[in-house]
C-alpha cells in the first residue's frame, strides 16, 4: 500500500505519460473493491430485508382485507340493528296507539251501555209512530189540498172535522195532530222568517201548503206580505226571482226563458180571470222528450228546468175564482185577521 501511494500520478507522468490512465484505472478498481466489501453485504442485507418485506406486505394485505370484510359486516349489522330499532319504535307507537284506542273504545262502550234503553225506547215510539202514518199523512194531504183558502179558525175546524172521521174509521193518527207538525221543518220555517213570513200560524201554514203542494199558489195578498217574503226568499235562488204583472205584453216570452233557465216567477196583480195562455204552465203539462222534459206554450217547445217555481199574487180583498180556475191553481189566503193579529 505504501507502495501504491508512493507511485503517485506525478512520478508515474515523470516515467511514462502512458501509464499514468493506467494508474487511473487501477486506482478506480481498488477504490470499487473497497466499496464492494462494504456494499456486497449491505447488498444481501436489502434483499434479505426485501423478501421479509414483501412477506409481510402479502400479510398486510391480507389482514385489511380481513379488516374490510369484518367493517362491511359491522355496517350491515349496524344498518339491520338501525333497522330493527326503527321497528322497534313503531311497534311500540303502535302498542301506545293501539291502548289508547281500547282505551276509548271501553269508554264508549260504557257510554253506549247506557243508551241501550233509551235505543230501545226510541225504537219502539219509532214503531208506534209508523202505525200513526197513513193517518197523519190524511190530515197533511186533506189541509194542504183543501184549507189554503180558509181562515186560521176554519182550518183548525176542518182539521178537528177529518180527525173525528179518522176515528170514525178506526185510523190511528197522532194525537191533535196538524198539518204543521207533519210537514214543518223549524229550521226552513225560521228561514222564511227571515226573509218575511209573518210568524202566525196561518202564515206558516200557507208557507207549508206552498211549497208542498204539487199546484202552483195564488195567493190572496191584499197587504202584500206575500209578495214581498217571495221576492225576499227568491234573492237567494242561483238565477234569481223576476217579478211581472199580468198585464205584461211580453208575459209569456219572459215565462219561456224563466222556465228553461229555472228561474222562479213572480207574477203579480193577478185579477179574477187568469190568461189562457198560462193554462199549460198551471197544469204543469210536461212532455217527457229524451232525458229532459218540455212544456207546449203556444206553438213553441220549452225545455223544463225542474229548479223552476211560479208563483201568483193578487191585491184582490175577497176574489171569486171560478171552479175551473180553482182547479188549476191552490188557493192561499195571506189577508190579516183581526185573530192573526193577535195571535
Amino acid at each position: 500500500m505504501m507502495e501504491w501511494e508512493t507511485m503517485s500520478e506525478a512520478k508515474i507522468k515523470n516515467s511514462s505519460v502512458a501509464l499514468v490512465a493506467v494508474r487511473i484505472w487501477i486506482n478506480a478498481m481498488v477504490t470499487y473493491h473497497e466499496v464492494l466489501k462494504i456494499v456486497n453485504p449491505k447488498r444481501a442485507i436489502a434483499a434479505e430485508k426485501t423478501i421479509q418485506l414483501e412477506g409481510v406486505m402479502r400479510s398486510l394485505n391480507e389482514k385489511r382485507a380481513q379488516v374490510k370484510a369484518i367493517d362491511d359486516k359491522l355496517a350491515a349489522y349496524a344498518a339491520e340493528l338501525n333497522a330493527l330499532e326503527t321497528k322497534k319504535k313503531n311497534l311500540n307507537d303502535a302498542i301506545i296507539d293501539a291502548e289508547l284506542k281500547l282505551e276509548r273504545a271501553k269508554k264508549m262502550i260504557g257510554g253506549l251501555a247506557g243508551e241501550k234503553d233509551r235505543w230501545t225506547n226510541i225504537v219502539a215510539d219509532l214503531t208506534n209512530q209508523l202505525t200513526l202514518v197513513i193517518g197523519d199523512s190524511l190530515i197533511a194531504a186533506g189541509a194542504v189540498s183543501y184549507s189554503g183558502s180558509f181562515t186560521s179558525l176554519y182550518r183548525e175546524e176542518l182539521e178537528q172535522l177529518w180527525r173525528d172521521s179518522l176515528e170514525d174509521n178506526r185510523i190511528k193518527f197522532t194525537e191533535k195532530v196538524t198539518m204543521s207538525k207533519v210537514l214543518g221543518d223549524d229550521v226552513t220555517i225560521r228561514m222564511w222568517g227571515i226573509a218575511g213570513l209573518p210568524s202566525d200560524k196561518l202564515s206558516v201554514e200557507n208557507g207549508i201548503i206552498m211549497f208542498k203542494s204539487r199546484r202552483w199558489p195564488l195567493m190572496i195578498d191584499p197587504q202584500t206580505q206575500a209578495n214581498k217574503f217571495i221576492k225576499n226568499l227568491g234573492k237567494n235562488e242561483p238565477q234569481g226571482c223576476d217579478v211581472y204583472k199580468q198585464s205584461d205584453p211580453k208575459i209569456l216570452k219572459n215565462l219561456e226563458m224563466a222556465i228553461t233557465y229555472g228561474k222562479w216567477v213572480l207574477l203579480e196583480n193577478i185579477n179574477e180571470n187568469l190568461d189562457p195562455a198560462l193554462e199549460p204552465i198551471l197544469l204543469q203539462q210536461k212532455i217527457k222528450q229524451g232525458s229532459s222534459y218540455v212544456i207546449k206554450l203556444g206553438d213553441k217547445s220549452v225545455t223544463y228546468n225542474d229548479d223552476f217555481k211560479f208563483f201568483l199574487t193578487t191585491t184582490l180583498p175577497n176574489p171569486h175564482y171560478s171552479p175551473e180556475t180553482q182547479v188549476k191553481i191552490n188557493l192561499l189566503n195571506f189577508a190579516i185577521t183581526q185573530f192573526g193579529l193577535e195571535e
